[in-house]
């Protein structure tokens, strides 16, 4: 599902802006029909949510954008893409924001309430989605069992891959393809959904401690 106008807007300030509640304010400007004032907090808080509710409205905008923008770029072509490919491309759409990730990882990642102190749901839903796409777009059909391993194991790895992004960019890729070499004995070990979820927990953990935020 596309985000509506003001959170597109914003989604393309975040390189710059980073994922704020100034990028919110600054979307009004940059719409078709530009409004002639940023918009206001009380603004912001209506349309987003209250305090750090309305940047956590962004970062799931633009995590569901970046996945728009992956699928987008495989649609149509006369030839199906390879899992490895699919999985690169998301990698190179967290480029343009990659200094910003971690933040809104941890934002994402920081819940509503004091306890649990780490809430690892996002971490599971958004490397899910994103091995969920990949499969969709490289044709796999597997049914039952079989369709839970496989995404459980793609999750697995592109979150890992992700994690190392943040750490080294430029040597994701190789990371990425090394663990998708791999994946015979990473689907082994990640056969029952605990251990996947505990996996990606982990990784999850891992991507907004490095952020520095917690």
């Amino acid at each position: 599902m596309a985000s509506p106008p003001l959170l597109r807007a914003a989604c393309a300030l975040v390189p710059t802006h980073g994922f704020t509640r100034r990028a919110l304010a600054l979307s009004a400007l940059s719409l078709p029909q530009p409004h002639e004032q940023p918009l206001s907090d009380t603004a912001i808080n209506a349309l987003f949510g209250e305090g750090d509710d309305a940047r956590r409205t962004l970062a799931d905008a633009w995590l569901e954008n970046a996945r728009e923008e992956v699928r987008g770029r495989f649609q149509g072509r006369a030839q199906v893409p390879r899992v490895n490919e699919v999985l690169e491309a998301r990698l190179e759409a967290n480029e343009p924001v990659l200094r910003h990730l971690p933040e809104a990882f941890a934002l994402l990642a920081s819940p509503t309430y004091p306890l649990p102190p780490l809430d690892p749901r996002p971490g599971l839903k958004h490397a899910f989605k994103v091995a969920d796409d990949a499969c969709r777009i490289a044709g796999e059909a597997t049914i039952g069992t079989d369709w839970y391993v496989r995404r459980g194991t793609l999750a697995a790895i592109y979150a890992a891959a992700e994690l190392h992004q943040l750490t080294s960019p430029t040597t994701a890729y190789a990371f990425l393809d090394t663990l998708l070499a791999a994946s015979a004995t990473a689907k082994s070990s990640l056969d029952d959904v605990g251990t996947f979820a505990n996996y990606i927990a982990r990784s999850w953990a891992g991507i907004v401690r490095s952020s520095g935020v917690f």
